[in-house]
C-alpha cells in the first residue's frame, strides 16, 4: 500500500500544478498566448486506476534515463565532432550541406537517422572520390556501433531494472506469506496450517475460486503429502493461485445426459474432432483456400469493384468459409462451449470465420466496401502454428500485450505533447511554395494543377493546423524517412532555432522505441528459457 501512495502521489501533485497554473494564468492573461501547460493534460488520463500499468512503465522508462542519457552524449559527441570535421573539409558556396557550421551539425543529425544518405554525400563525392570515407566512417561509427550499442546499454539497464524489481516483490510476498502464516497456524498445530485454515483464506483471499480448486492449490502446495502445509510450502501460494486447473480427460462431456439420438450425434462429432489426422485435414482446407485466392489475385484485377467482389464473395469463398464454420460447430458440439473456446486458435478461427461471411455478404449488398477483402486472407494464419518458431512469436506476443498497451499510452500521450507544442510554434505557417532556394524547395511547389504522381509537391500537407493533421506529421517524423524534409521548410518559414523542436523529437521516439525494443528481447528470451526449464509442450 505505501508503495502505490509513493508511486501515485508525484503524479497526483503534477496535476493539481497543472490545474493550479492554468486557473492563474487564464485569470491574469485573457488574451491569446502560448500554453504549454495544455500539452501536460494527458497526465490527467494517466493518473487513473486503470492506467495504474502505464504509471509503471513511464517510472520504468525514467529509470532506464541516466544510461541512456550518457550514451546519447557520447553520441552527440561523435556528431559534433564530424560535423567539425565536415565543415573544415567540405565547405563551399555549392555545398549546400555544410555551407555553415550550423548547416553541417544539422546534416550529420540527420545523417544519423540515414533520411539524407547518399544526397549529403553525393556533391562531395563528385568533387573527390576519397571523401567516401568521411561518410563511411560517420555511418559505420554512429549507427552500426553506438547506436547498436545504445541498444546493449538500455537492454541491460532495463533487464536489471526487471530483476531487482522481481526481487523486490519476492521480498514482499515473502514476508507477507510470513505474517499470514502465523495467524493461521493454530494451538494444536503450532508449525503447520491446515486445510480448513487454508480453505478459510481462500475465502477471503479469492472468493471466486471454487472448492475443487482450493483443494487442488492445497495439494499442490503440499510437497509432503501429509496434509498439513509448513511455512516454507505455504511461501509459494501465490504462484499456485495463479495456476489454472481443468480436466486432462473429461469422464462426462457435456452431452452425457442429452436425448439418446442427440448424444450419438454429439459423441460421432467428438470422435471426429478428436481423430488426430482430423487438423491435418483442416490444414489441407486452409492451403486450399490460399491456393484459390492466389488464382483469383492473378486474374484481371482492372475492375477493382468487381475484382473485389470475386475476391471476398465467389463461390469458393463461401464454400471455404461454410467449411471453416462446420468445423467450428462440429468442434462446439463434440467438445462443449467451455473446451472449445478455452483455446485461443479456437477463438480466433470463429471470430476470423463469421467476420469473413459477414464481409462477404456486405461486398454483395455495397459493392464499393472493398476493405472486406482483408478478412479472407486472414485465416491463414493457422499454417503459422505448424512452426514451433512462429508458436513461440505469438506466444511472445500474448505476453507482451499488456507491454504494448502500455507503450501505446505512453506514446499517444507524448504524440499529444509534442503536438500542442508544435500547434503552438508552427499552425501559422503556409508551406505551399516556401523553402526557394533550399535543397527541398521541389517538394513544396504548389499550384491550383497540382497534378504530381508522386509525393513531391504534396508536402505541404505535413502540418500542425489541428491535433489529427499534427499526429499524422508526428507519424511520419518517427518513421525518420525524408523527416528533415518537414524540418527544414519550417527552419525556412520560421527561424533555424526551429529545428530543436524536430530533434527532440526524434531523440524522445528513439528513447522509447528503444525500450521497447529492450521489452521484447527480454519478453521472447523469458519464454525461451521458461519453456525449456518446464519442458512445457505447444498445444
Amino acid at each position: 500500500m505505501k508503495h502505490m501512495i509513493k508511486l501515485a502521489l508525484p503524479f497526483q501533485c503534477i496535476t493539481l500544478t497543472i490545474m493550479v497554473f492554468e486557473a492563474i494564468t487564464v485569470l491574469i492573461r485573457q488574451s491569446s498566448h502560448f500554453r504549454v501547460t495544455r500539452a501536460l493534460r494527458p497526465l490527467f488520463l494517466v493518473d487513473t486506476r486503470p492506467c495504474g500499468a502505464v504509471r509503471r512503465y513511464l517510472r520504468q522508462i525514467l529509470q532506464s534515463l541516466p544510461p541512456i542519457i550518457d550514451m546519447l552524449g557520447l553520441l552527440m559527441f561523435f556528431v559534433c565532432c564530424y560535423a567539425l570535421l565536415g565543415f573544415f573539409l567540405f565547405s563551399n558556396d555549392k555545398n549546400l550541406y555544410f555551407r555553415t557550421l550550423g548547416d553541417s551539425f544539422v546534416s550529420m543529425f540527420v545523417l544519423l537517422t540515414t533520411a539524407n544518405f547518399p544526397d549529403v554525400m553525393m556533391p562531395s563525392y563528385a568533387e573527390s572520390k576519397w571523401s567516401a570515407v568521411f561518410f563511411i566512417s560517420y555511418i559505420s561509427t554512429v549507427l552500426y556501433v553506438l547506436m547498436n550499442l545504445m541498444l546493449a546499454v538500455v537492454y541491460e539497464t532495463f533487464t536489471g531494472i526487471e530483476k531487482d524489481k522481481f526481487r523486490k516483490l519476492l521480498l514482499h510476498k515473502r514476508q507477507a506469506c510470513k505474517l499470514a502464516f502465523r495467524l493461521l497456524v493454530s494451538k494444536q498445530t503450532p508449525n503447520n496450517v491446515r486445510f480448513k485454515q487454508f480453505h478459510g483464506l481462500m475465502r477471503y483471499y479469492s472468493p471466486k475460486t471454487s472448492l475443487r480448486d482450493t483443494v487442488l492449490i492445497f495439494r499442490q502446495l503440499n510437497a509432503s503429502g501429509n496434509g498439513l502445509l509448513t511455512q516454507e510450502e505455504f511461501l509459494n501460494i501465490y504462484d499456485a493461485v495463479t495456476l489454472k486447473w481443468r480436466n486432462k480427460n473429461p469422464l462426462d462431456p457435456w452431452f452425457s445426459a442429452a436425448w439418446p439420438p442427440l448424444r450419438m450425434f454429439c459423441r460421432l462429432s467428438r470422435t471426429l474432432v478428436t481423430w488426430k489426422y482430423f487438423e491435418y485435414i483442416i490444414y489441407v482446407l486452409i492451403m486450399c483456400n490460399g491456393i484459390a485466392m492466389l488464382l483469383r489475385v492473378s486474374g484481371d484485377l482492372h475492375h477493382l469493384d468487381d475484382a473485389a467482389r470475386k475476391f471476398a464473395a465467389s463461390w469458393d469463398t463461401f464454400l471455404f468459409l461454410g467449411l471453416f464454420l462446420l468445423e467450428a460447430i462440429l468442434k462446439m458440439i463434440g467438445l462443449g462451449w467451455s473446451e472449445y473456446i478455452y483455446s485461443g486458435w479456437n477463438f480466433f478461427d470463429l471470430l476470423v470465420t463469421l467476420l469473413a461471411l459477414g464481409g462477404s455478404f456486405l461486398i454483395l449488398m455495397i459493392p464499393g466496401l472493398t476493405t472486406v477483402v482483408i478478412l479472407r486472407p486472414l485465416r491463414l494464419l493457422r499454417l503459422f502454428k505448424l512452426k514451433k518458431r512462429y508458436r513461440d512469436i505469438f506466444g511472445t506476443l500474448v505476453l507482451l500485450s499488456p507491454l504494448m498497451w502500455s507503450t501505446a499510452v505512453v506514446m499517444m500521450v507524448m504524440y499529444y505533447f509534442f503536438a500542442i507544442i508544435g500547434m503552438e510554434l508552427f499552425a501559422e505557417y503556409d508551406l505551399r511554395n516556401c523553402c526557394a532556394n533550399s535543397t527541398v524547395e521541389d517538394f513544396y511547389k504548389f499550384n491550383s494543377t497540382n497534378s504530381s504522381t508522386s509525393g513531391i509537391g504534396y508536402y505541404y500537407l505535413n502540418n500542425f493546423s489541428n491535433l489529427f493533421v499534427s499526429g499524422v506529421t508526428l507519424f511520419e517524423l518517427t518513421v525518420v524517412n525524408n523527416w528533415f524534409i518537414i524540418m527544414d521548410a519550417y527552419a525556412s518559414v520560421s527561424n533555424k532555432y526551429s529545428r530543436l523542436y524536430f530533434m527532440m523529437f526524434y531523440l524522445s521516439t528513439m528513447v522509447v522505441l528503444t525500450i521497447v525494443v529492450a521489452s521484447v528481447l527480454e519478453a521472447f528470451r523469458f519464454r525461451i528459457q521458461y519453456k525449456k526449464q518446464t519442458s512445457k509442450r505447444d498445444v
